[in-house]
Formats: C-alpha cells, structure tokens, sequence
C-alpha cells in the first residue's frame, strides 16, 4: 500500500476504472480541486483527465504510478452540482464515470483548450408583447410558481396548440425576476432556432443555445455563458442537460415524450430522466410538457410522484380539427394516395390554405425489385432493403449510410424488368407537383435538411406561404406552428399496429395526435384525413373518439396486465461482432453469471431482428425485474463479472438501463 499524494483521475478509455496518478512536487497541492482538467500520461501519449479524488495511498506499487504532467484549470470545470450528477448518472446507467463526464463537456474542453470566452452575446433590444393566458394556462402558471423554490415535477399535458409555450413564457419571466437561469431542452435541432427566436423576441436578456450543429468554438462560448451566469435562457437538445450554470432556477423538458432524449449510443441516458435528478438535486421545479405524454410519465401522476396542469382547449379561438378515415382496402391508389385524398387537396388549396402530407419513409421507394425472379436490393452491410432515391438516382442504405448505383440488370438472373416497391417522400413530392401545378410542393426530411440553415430557411418560408403543400417525415410533427396548415393527410399508418415492440403502440398513438395537430391551429378549422387498410382497428378508433387521453388509460392497463413498464423494469444488455457464434456465445456467458440471481427474469439470448448492421452480427439478453431496485443490485454485481470475460474483448457490448427501443 503506497502511502503518499494520490490523484484518482477519470481518463477517456472505455476501462471501466479510475487512475491513480502521483503529484510531482513542483505542484502546490492546494491548487488541485476534484472537476479540474489535468494533463496526464497515458499509455504512449497524453490526454485530458478529470480530477475526481485525492487519497493518501494506493493499492498500486508507487513505483507502477506516473505522474501527472499538468493542471489545465484555475477553477474546476465541474463543479459540486455537476459532479454530483455525473456520478450519478454514471451508477444508475452502469456506464463508466470517465465516459459520463467527457460526454457532458463540449469537444474543446475535452481536447485541453481553455475555457475562455471568445464572442459575448447580447439581449435582443424589439420585446414581444406577451399574450393573455387563458384560465388553465394561468392556473398552470400559479401552481408551478408556487414551487418556484423546491423541488417538484409538473406535467404540463395540453392539447396541440393549447399554448404550453405561452405558460414556459410567464414562469420564466418570474424566474428571470429573481436573477436566475432557465435550461429549456427540446428534442430535435430542428426546433432549436424557432424556439430560440421566441424566446429572444420576448425577453431582454441573454439567450444561448447548444446543439450539435453548432460550431465547437460557439458551443464552448455558449457553455461558458451559462457557467457564469451570463447567459439566462440556455435552449438545447439532450446533451444540453449537462451544461453548468451558475443560478438555475428551472428546467423545463419540452415534448418530453420523445424518444429523441434518449441516447442510443455510448452514455445511454434519458435526458429528461436526468433533469428530473438534476432538478431534484438543485432543489428546482421542473417541467414535462406534451400533448401526448410518455406512459411512464403518466404512470409517476397516477403514483402522485408528479403534479399534472392540463391545457385542454386550443390557445384562442382554434379548435380540434375533425378527423376522416378513408379504407384503401382495394382501391387504386396513386403514388400511395386515395382519390378522396387528392380531391381534399384541392379544396384546401382553393381556399388558399396549405396542406400537410405525412408519411415516415424518406427516399423514392423503400424497395427496388425484380418483377421476374423477386431479386430485392439489399446492403451489403446490413440485413435490410436499400432505398431507392431520385435525386439523384442512387440506391441508399439508411443504417449504415452505404450507397449503390441502382443497377440496370437484375444481378441473379439479367432482367431488366426492375421497378421499385412502395411510396417515400420524395416520390409523394415529384407526385403532386405534377398533379398541383399551382401550389408549391416543399419537402421536409433528413436529405432536404442536411445542410446549415437549411430546415430554418424552410420552416420560415412555410411560416409565411399560402397555397404550399408540405411532404415530411415525423420531423414536421414536432411542434411545428403552421398556421395556415387546414389539412393533415396521413398517408399509411398501418405499420405500428402489428410491430413486436411492445411500446409501438404508444408510439404510433403520439406521433398520430402530434402529426394531426398541426391542422387547424389558428381561426381556420383543419380536417385530418387518415389512409388505412384497417378502419375498424380499435386502437386507431380509439384515438380518433376518446382522445389520447383514453388510450392512455387503455394503453397503462395493457402494460399493467402484462407486467410490462413501468410496471417492471427493463435492462437490455446487447452485443455484437463479426462473428455471429462469438455474439451468442458471449451473451449466454454472461446469462450464466446473471443467473445466479432469483429476483430477476433473463430473457434470451436472441439475435437483434435486424441480425447484422454495418458487418457486425447483432444480439442482445434483457433483463426484467418487478423493483429497480433488483435490478440495478444485480447489475452492480454483473457488470464486474461481463468485463471479466475472455469474450468481452472479442465483441462491443453496451447496457441499457430503461431501454426505449427494444430491437
């Protein structure tokens, strides 16, 4: 046992451990505090580490130890709070402290620079005149204010366009009276300008905002504004829930249904779960709103754990639109769409209003296909079709971004008979700009979007057209304000009733209700037309007649029946290698050493219904237990034993705890 000045840093490794480092004597130990940067040897080169402890000895020989090389920081750039949560977050989601802690700085902090401010911002001088609330939203705004102070968790649950913004507007006024900050997170890119534009025009005071199109330089001044307390209003997607500041005072978690706060790779953690810890810790309020809560949401309501304000009417003089169903079973569709349809089109037009056409599958078509022998275009590196696109022409893989020439002969047997299969967006776009030669098709998807600006620039001509038709995936369902959208037409929204993933269900009643409730926002009443091959599908029927208010109930009920969450709780543990064997050998061995446990259930191991992506054979083992508490005692236990495998190092294996895709 070495018995001297001892670091425990972090370091950017996957190891699941902390290093002892030796502090050289040139160094005066009163300038290290846990959160700063240090400069360390590790391995053949130096890195950036996190400064997390100081002990007096080491189970490693002293001779073993290096020292460090540098300290980076006069200040650390974690502070008690943060630290706390990242420790945390770093034990419920059984992922490494180092990986947890290098996730929530910005790249230029990671890579050593210093953390000085480059660029200021400034407040917005034009303020916009504040709307007046109605009785629920004032209501909403009285309670939540009430806890201004506390901790507590609200669920702002109001209706498509019933002014939950309007609501974030009046709480954060008073918050800013007190000289504190607000953190807003929102779950796409896409959302971030409108939503910072609003905030700009209201206040006087300044706003940043943090998103991974963001330029490192402007992510680390917009950071560093926060963490001093010069920036207010701090706007971001989910990483945004990390960022320092000096006086929080709030945060609110917009559409926190979305499963675009959830991160699927690497530090697998729920945003909005860690902003109710982190509002927890703080002792601050925090707000959940949606128009279509998460069932777990709704679950902590029933369990009183959160305090629910409803917005049940439309902000203004809006109403629900109305709803009609249109049965394709046997009809003769064009480009994917009905004769009823297209004649609701025009009408709409017309009337020079704009349309909304929704349907979740970018390219051309999702198949290419050989009308003599069946042959299907699929990636070489994945178990899936190649998507065919049109502009240009070029067959594309979703998963692994490969891409192919579409071939002029089928490859098994020389036809040339080859024609694609099924309707994406871009084919609904070239569809009715041939048929509505007098309106202007726009198109919104992940291709028209790629480029800087881009979606904005899009969003701002909608904002102010008439007379446009706008083609999208679910990127246009996200609490966008079209007010001069009067119909919504949902061109097939058969695929989530039949999916093996148990909360497809849930996730096709959100995106049904979001989608719809772009219609009709303003004076003009809006009309929902949904094609489906099963109008009598109850789940559908549901929906459309008792709201999204009575599915939910129906929804819970199903999940408490089959003892699915939030009435149990799921750990997904998966791997994958280049071997399929390798995978499943890997996962049973780790069955083995979880199978000691009585208080959980394993289930598996199975491969992924997508077998190989990206070359790598795929699979996973979940785990379920009826307390969390079980599971995360046995995961405490297990993760040791998996990093002792002899195949842990053959394969890449992750943990995910609440996992919110299954497959």
């Amino acid at each position: 046992m070495t018995k001297q000045t001892i670091l425990k840093i972090a370091v950017p490794t996957p190891l699941r451990q902390v290093f002892d480092y030796l502090l050289p004597q040139t160094i005066d130990l009163s300038v290290l505090k846990p959160g700063i940067r240090i400069k360390v040897p590790f391995g053949r080169r130096e890195v950036v580490g996190i400064l997390l402890d100081i002990v007096d000895s080491s189970d490693i020989p002293a001779a073993k130890l290096k020292y460090i090389k540098n300290i980076l920081d006069d200040e650390p750039i974690f502070n008690d709070d943060m630290l706390k949560l990242c420790q945390w977050a770093s034990n419920y989601y059984h992922s490494p402290i180092s990986e947890v802690l290098f996730a929530a700085l910005p790249k230029l902090l990671r890579q050593g620079k210093k953390a000085e401010l480059k660029q200021n911002v400034s407040a917005e001088d034009s303020s916009s005149e504040k709307l007046v609330l109605n009785s629920a939203q004032q209501h909403a705004v009285t309670k939540i204010l009430k806890s201004q102070n506390k901790f507590n968790t609200f669920l702002l649950y109001g209706v498509t366009g019933s002014g939950k913004t309007e609501v974030y507007l009046h709480v954060i006024e008073k918050i800013l009276d007190q000289g504190k900050q607000a953190l807003i997170l929102v779950p796409e890119i896409a959302l971030t300008p409108q939503t910072v534009r609003r905030f700009t025009q209201r206040f006087n005071v300044p706003v940043v905002s943090l998103h991974s199109r963001l330029t490192d330089r402007k992510r680390l001044d917009a950071w560093i504004l926060a963490r001093e307390g010069k920036a207010k209003i701090i706007i971001g997607t989910r990483s945004a829930i990390f960022t320092q500041c000096k006086n929080l005072g709030i945060i609110i978690v917009d559409e926190e249904h979305d499963l675009s706060f959830k991160q699927q790779e690497g530090f697998r953690y729920s945003a909005r779960d860690l902003a109710i810890t982190r509002a927890n810790m703080q002792s601050i309020p925090v707000i959940l709103g949606s128009a279509t809560p998460s069932l777990e949401t709704l679950h902590n309501v029933n369990l009183e754990r959160y305090q629910r304000l409803d917005l049940p009417e439309r902000a203004g003089s809006a109403i629900q639109p109305q709803y009609k169903i249109i049965n394709i079973c046997d009809q003769r569709l064009l480009h994917g769409m009905s004769k009823e349809l297209l004649k609701l089109i025009r009408h709409h037009l017309d009337n020079n209003n704009q349309v909304m056409i929704f349907l979740n599958r970018r390219g051309y078509a999702p198949v290419l296909m050989c009308h003599k022998c069946g042959w299907i275009a699929k990636c070489n590196n994945c178990d899936v079709n190649m998507t065919l696109h049109s502009q240009p022409v070029y067959l594309h893989c979703h998963h692994c971004d490969y891409k192919n020439p579409v071939l002029q002969k089928c490859p098994k047997c020389q036809s040339r008979a080859l024609f694609n299969v099924g309707v994406g967006t871009e084919q609904l776009e070239l569809a009715l700009s041939k048929y509505f030669s007098d309106a202007e098709v726009i198109r919104i998807d992940r291709d028209t979007t790629r480029k800087k600006n881009q979606l904005e620039q899009i969003l701002n001509k909608v904002q102010n057209g008439h007379k446009q038709i706008l083609v999208g995936t679910q990127m246009i369902a996200k609490g966008h304000h079209f007010p001069n959208v009067t119909l919504v037409g949902i061109i097939n929204i058969d695929h989530g009733f039949f999916s093996a993933d148990f909360r497809t269900t849930e996730r096709i009643g959100q995106l049904l209700i979001q989608v719809a409730g772009r219609a009709g926002r303003m004076k003009k009443p809006g009309e929902v037309l949904i094609q489906t091959h099963h109008p009598e599908h109850p789940l559908l029927l549901q929906l459309i007649n008792a709201g999204y208010q009575g599915f939910s109930t129906t929804a819970l009920k199903e999940r408490f029946d089959s003892k699915m969450p939030p009435y149990s709780h799921f750990v997904l543990l998966r791997a994958e290698a280049l071997k399929e064997d390798i995978m499943l050998q890997f996962l049973q061995e780790v069955k083995d050493a979880a199978s000691t446990s009585t208080d959980i259930d394993l289930l598996g191991p199975i491969p992924s219904p997508m077998l190989r992506r990206k070359r790598y054979y795929r699979g996973q083992l979940l785990l379920q237990a009826a307390r969390r508490s079980d599971l995360q005692k046995t995961m405490n236990i297990l993760v040791p034993k998996i990093t002792g495998l002899k195949l842990a190092k053959k394969v890449k294996w992750s943990v995910d705890v609440d996992p919110l895709e299954m497959f």
